[in-house]
């Protein structure tokens, strides 16, 4: 069961709820709400249910919104991006580690690329940019050699994403 769970948010309906380094298991669900015995139209509740991590789970969340408006009627779309964003505040809060291990998952052309950031400080300029060729640089400070950088050495991070340089001599 916990492969499985592991496998929808990894391969399957539950992918935007895919947090890379950590063993997210999670199922969608759909459910048309019914009154005096009949379906109602265009009226339903979406769901996720999600483990981390999913191979010894420390937290469990269930995320439902009753009625989304202006969204495709699919939970892949309207409750995992939801409940991506609480499981990352849970990783945080109960400092669950990162996992080597889990189910690979299956990239589709509009998802987010993820690297380690480098360890830039104490390189040159030119050297630090050719390390960051996936992110965009920002330079505060003047002089050739990197300082600090934001965010820290290791960090997972978006392609694209911003990194912040300290330069200094």
């Amino acid at each position: 069961m916990k492969y499985a769970l592991e496998s929808v948010v990894a391969r399957g309906g539950g992918r935007y709820a895919y947090i890379e380094g950590y063993r997210v298991g999670g199922k969608t669900g759909t459910a048309q709400k019914v009154q005096d015995g009949v379906y109602l139209d265009n009226n339903y509740i979406m769901s996720f249910m999600a483990v981390v991590p999913s191979n010894d789970p420390e937290a469990i969340l269930y995320v439902a919104i009753d009625n989304p408006k202006n969204t495709a009627l699919l939970s892949s779309y309207t409750t995992a991006p939801v409940a991506r964003r609480i499981l990352l505040d849970i990783i945080d809060a109960l400092d669950i580690e990162r996992q080597e291990g889990g189910i690979e998952k299956v990239r589709y052309w509009d998802d987010e690329i993820y690297y380690t950031l480098p360890d830039v400080i104490g390189k040159t300029k030119k050297e630090a940019v050719k390390d960051l060729f996936y992110y965009n640089v920002e330079y505060s400070g003047s002089g050739n050699t990197v300082l600090d950088q934001s965010p820290s050495p290791g960090t997972y991070l978006a392609a694209g994403s911003t990194v912040r340089l300290l330069l200094g001599n």
